[in-house]
């Protein structure tokens, strides 16, 4: 009952030592401003809806903004963190206020203000374990199955095989009971309950694929009810409202069918309408209900005893040993003798051709003679050795006594017309454990009202095992007390047509079958009004917390919190199973929903246990891993017996949600187990990666991807991170990394931009992988850093992968050219492999088709195998998939070519590698004058660039002096280089410009031999003019045969080990690429990366 608090303005006395004034708050503080933000509508929201996205982000319950003012000298030490970390004192406050209340359930009151006091409403919980949890479990446990179905299952499985299925069943329930209680005392459970539990234990994926399963479950189990409410209502309170009338036996069960399809429809649309008036009117009902069932079950009890006694007049009629129908007749005997006269009864016309004693009757009813025996032998008949045992068949199989002697017929082709009992479906075990597993479903009542609870986490454990405990004792005292008192045949008979179509546990209930008639029914109304508010309120929760985006209309409601879409949507569902119309059909669809439910609870609880995270330290003790893990097998072996191909759909349907909410649903961090077994696993695997270096089999490209952000700090080539997921097909690591210049204090929120702009570039770009951005004093110090440290234990990266420095030759410093040289030094020196793209921006993106085409791959020097190893990768993915791989390789002239195609066409077959194969032949040639042009070129630009000794400013204004001049007009040359000024020298050089300066010369200086150049030729290094002969030689072929290639692989040349020559080895690179537009530097790690062995 809400106590209501009236809180007025208390003035703070001076001396009040404990006052919050004396920690330096001037302010008056009264209890209104303490539950101010507990009013708000976003926190009480997400308190309802579970979408606790703030409460979530906080290891505490609650924060607020409306911070004291620490204004004395005790807390000047923490004053400057007080904005971020809460004094302890404030932090209990507000935990002391923290009220959890059931979604939807309640209604809130507004605030009232009346002559500026405020009034709050505070309801205070005060359900304790018996009316909060012991009796709604009790209450969803005992239900439909018990009423009309466990004589059945008694009579057909026997009382040990009904006791095995008990058994199991409460065993299962009993350790889901247990890990669901360490669950729900690690901490406070809201609404949604098992939802609730799974989701924050084992992430969103698991628990909105079980949320929903368990929503499904709980919308079946309202249709089991329903249509266990109507097969009462048509086979034993009103039998003649029946409204389709079967022409025949054999359709009696298709008539049977649509009555329960038509009258289950209108008892769903009435209960729909009363639970969307009002769920406090079910509420209400709730207790009437539980009455119902508790005095059907105290009837029954004391019918057992009565027993003992004076056995009830309730008999059965056989013929031979076959039960018979006796609801159409009164006596059991063929003649009866009345006025002194000897007649026909009404079962012997049930079975002749007329009244008269000469009338031609059945074979079987003439060899044959009725007997009749009690229904109810007594608890100490002995009858309890005949139903030890069970008795299964095929449907349309007689139920026989099989100790009655009989005569059997010639002709049983006309036995389905006869008044006998038969078995309406065929039985076997597995059968019945699916139809009566959902008599020991409703666990979840308890930890379903946990905010209603005075003490959630003393009453859920106590009140759930309790229950559980003792619906197990009288399940089980009911399957021994019905095979110790009916008679087997009585047993069998479903729908009690051989006790005058009684219900079977009615014939032993005192004082009456009536008792049981009306317990049942209202207890069936009472568990369908439950299943329909149950349901929608769950599905509310999953939609509200809004994982799965295509239910979000479902958290929606009425003003008040009802779910009124939801409620719809679970009318729509319980209409399906309403269509079924089989009670039997519906309980085994409903099983493998609760039972995958149950599972994930159990794994739930052993994931969290195994992985003894800090904050697993539920206040339930007696749990341990292997009950859990148990459970969590029982479950999961129940749902293959039960029924295979159900328990198929349901994990298919699962899987299909967790899927969904994997690559649509919201991102939801809730600490989940699932991701720390994720670290778990990963911990473990690093650790064994580092045990052995990986073998050639095992290798993969693991890359780190030197990424360039502008100033923007976006990324500055995309296509960079597009080829990488092109080249992805060897599923190794990738780290996506950049560098930022300056210090960290500075830069940081750079760098978190630059990493969040990363993130979403490779999400653009479908790049699974790791970003970083880091801040150095420098880009080398970082790429450095980047290089050396990178990655995780095993699984550190192996290859470099970054774009040329298309703009080096234009820049007005060396710091281009001198990062893009020191990374090739320390990737050799790190035995990493380097992957270099020219003209990156040209690359196909993810979303193109190259039609055809093909990808060349030049083999200078053997790598590894590096250059025959990455075009494979490349080709399986879709956009390149249809080039095709072709393989030069370069021949000198003391080679035999022919031998060496051979050579390389046996060892690519060996590598399963389709390529064609062609031979280069590169005769030895004299140099050219343009080599060595290219070479004098070269070096006057190298030397220029180490004589200016200028300071950073005049050298930076000298370079953009040199390129205006040389932009504007191509002037002359000077005779002699080395009197050149720098402002004299061109800073770029191609082989068309070359010539027509050249060309330019000539007609300024008139005719000029070429041979005047010579002496100037013989003073270049040797060295440089051979590796420009090599680079000029090389590209022209190069350009020849792969000019149209939709790619070029080339063998990336080494850096020269002296310094002093990195200038020169830039330019030989651009000689070498030269002509072509998507060329592909590789450069092997020094280890086998590709071999021909399985």
């Amino acid at each position: 009952m809400p106590t209501n608090f009236t809180v007025v303005p208390v003035e703070d006395t001076e001396g009040d030592s404990n006052s919050a004034a004396a920690a330096g708050d001037s302010k008056p503080i009264s209890l209104g401003n303490i539950f101010e933000k507990e009013d708000d509508e976003d926190n009480l929201e997400g308190l309802h809806s579970g979408d606790d996205s703030q409460r979530e982000s906080s290891p505490f319950i609650s924060s607020d903004d409306d911070r004291y003012q620490y204004d004395g000298k005790n807390m000047a030490l923490f004053e400057e963190e007080m904005d971020r970390n809460p004094m302890v004192s404030s932090l209990l406050s507000k935990l002391a206020n923290y009220t959890n209340l059931t979604q939807g359930v309640r209604e809130h009151e507004e605030d009232e203000y009346e002559d500026g006091v405020r009034r709050v409403t505070v309801m205070v919980n005060q359900m304790g374990t018996f009316i909060g949890v012991y009796l709604p479990c009790m209450q969803n446990i005992l239900g439909v199955i018990l009423f009309l179905r466990l004589t059945w299952i008694v009579g057909t499985a026997g009382i040990l095989g009904s006791f095995a299925i008990v058994s199991m069943c409460c065993i299962c329930t009993l350790l889901t009971a247990i890990s669901m209680s360490a669950i729900a005392t690690n901490g406070v459970v809201p609404a949604g309950g098992a939802y609730y539990m799974i989701s924050r234990s084992l992430g969103p994926e698991f628990g909105g694929a079980v949320g929903l399963c368990f929503y499904l479950g709980t919308t079946f189990a309202g249709s089991m009810y329903i249509l266990g409410t109507i097969e009462i209502l048509l086979t034993y309170i009103v039998p003649t409202a029946t409204l389709f009338e079967a022409q025949s036996k054999e359709s009696e069960g298709v008539a049977m069918l649509n009555n329960m399809r038509v009258y289950g429809t209108c008892c769903l649309l009435l209960m729909a309408l009363v639970v969307f008036v009002g769920v406090k009117y079910v509420n209400k009902l709730a207790l009437v209900f539980l009455a119902c069932v508790v005095l059907s079950i105290m009837a029954t009890y004391a019918g057992v005893i009565k027993t003992v006694i004076e056995p009830p007049e309730f008999n059965v009629c056989l013929l031979g040993n076959r039960s018979l129908k006796n609801e159409k007749f009164e006596t059991c005997a063929k003649m009866e003798i009345v006025k002194n006269n000897t007649v026909t009864t009404k079962l012997w016309t049930l079975f002749c051709d007329s009244d008269y004693p000469n009338a031609t009757c059945d074979e079987y009813f003439h060899l044959n003679n009725l007997t009749e025996i009690q229904a109810v032998p007594g608890l100490l008949s002995g009858v309890i050795k005949d139903n030890l045992w069970g008795d299964y068949g095929p449907a349309h199989m007689l139920i026989e006594k099989k100790k009655q002697f009989s005569v059997p017929a010639q002709d049983m082709s006309n036995d389905i017309n006869k008044p006998y009992v038969f078995n309406d479906i065929a039985t076997y075990f597995t059968l019945l454990v699916g139809i009566y597993f959902p008599s020991v479903t409703g666990i979840m009542a308890g930890s379903n009202r946990s905010g209603d609870l005075r003490d959630a986490q003393r009453s859920i454990p106590i009140g759930t095992i309790m229950a559980i405990l003792t619906t197990s004792f009288i399940y089980i005292s009911f399957v021994v007390m019905f095979g110790a008192c009916i008679e087997g045949v009585v047993l069998r008979d479903k729908f009690g047509d051989s006790v005058k179509k009684n219900p079977v546990i009615g014939i032993l209930a005192w004082p009456s079958p009536s008792v049981i008639v009306i317990g049942s029914f209202f207890s069936c109304c009472g568990a369908g009004l439950q299943s329909l508010t149950g349901a929608p309120r769950l599905l509310q929760a999953i939609a509200r917390d809004g994982i799965i985006p295509f239910l979000e209309i479902f958290g929606h409601g009425k003003s008040n919190g009802e779910p009124t879409w939801a409620l719809l949507l679970t009318v729509g569902i319980c209409e399906i199973g309403i269509l079924i119309a089989s009670v039997d059909a519906v309980a085994p669809i409903l099983s493998m929903f609760f039972l995958m439910c149950y599972l994930f609870v159990n794994l739930a609880c052993a994931v969290q246990t195994l992985l003894r995270t800090p904050n697993w330290r539920p206040r339930f003790k007696f749990y341990h891993w292997t009950l859990s893990f148990l459970g969590m097998s029982l479950c999961l072996s129940l749902m293959f017996i039960s029924s295979w191909y159900y328990a198929l759909v349901a994990m298919m349907i699962a899987s299909c949600i967790y899927k969904y909410i994997e690559y649509r649903g919201a991102v939801k961090e809730w600490g989940d187990g699932i991701r720390g077994l994720s670290l778990n696993a990963a911990r473990y695997a690093l650790i064994r990666l580092e045990e052995a270096p990986p073998h050639t089999k095992n290798w993969r490209p693991q890359l780190l991807v030197l990424c360039k952000l502008n100033s923007d700090l976006m990324v500055k080539h995309p296509r960079l991170l597009s080829f990488t997921t092109q080249l992805k097909a060897g599923k190794g690591l990738t780290i996506v990394c950049s560098v930022l210049e300056g210090t960290y204090m500075t830069r940081g929120n750079d760098a978190k931009t630059g990493e969040q702009n990363l993130k979403a570039a490779m999400a653009a770009e479908r790049t699974k992988g790791f970003s970083h951005v880091v801040v150095a004093s420098n880009l080398r110090d970082g790429f450095s850093l980047l290089i050396q440290s990178a990655g995780l234990g095993g699984m550190k990266h192996n290859a470099v992968l970054m774009a040329w420095p298309a703009g080096w030759t234009e820049a007005r410093d060396s710091s281009a050219r001198r990062n893009f040289i020191e990374t090739v030094r320390e990737t050799t020196e790190a035995h990493q492999a380097l992957l270099v793209a020219k003209n990156i921006d040209h690359f196909p993106g993810n979303q193109e088709r190259l039609k055809e085409g093909t990808i060349d791959v030049w083999w200078i020097v053997h790598d590894g195998g590096m250059l025959m190893l990455l075009p494979f990768l490349i080709s399986q993915h879709k956009v390149w998939r249809k080039c095709k791989m072709r393989i030069f390789t370069v021949a000198q002239m003391d080679d035999n070519s022919i031998q060496m195609k051979k050579d390389l066409q046996m060892f690519l077959y060996h590598l399963r590698l389709d390529a064609v194969v062609e031979v280069v032949e590169m005769h030895d040639s004299d140099i050219s004058a343009f080599t060595y042009e290219k070479t004098l070129v070269m070096e006057q630009r190298s030397q220029m660039l180490k004589q200016m000794q200028l300071s950073r400013t005049e050298r930076e204004r000298e370079a953009q002096l040199i390129h205006d001049r040389n932009t504007a007009s191509h002037s002359a040359m000077n005779d002699k280089v080395s009197g050149a000024t720098p402002d004299r020298v061109h800073m770029t050089w191609t082989k068309d410009k070359l010539v027509n300066e050249r060309n330019k010369h000539r007609e300024g200086m008139g005719v000029k031999d070429m041979f005047n150049m010579k002496p100037e030729w013989e003073n270049l290094n040797q060295t440089n003019v051979r590796r420009m002969h090599t680079a000029v030689k090389l590209n022209e072929v190069v350009v020849k045969k792969s000019k149209n290639s939709q790619l070029v692989l080339l063998n990336m040349p080494g850096p020269p080990k002296n310094k002093k020559g990195d200038e020169n080895y830039m330019e030989f690179l651009e000689v070498l690429m030269e002509g072509l537009d998507r060329v592909l530097l590789v450069r092997g790690g020094g280890m086998e990366v590709i071999t021909i062995y399985s």
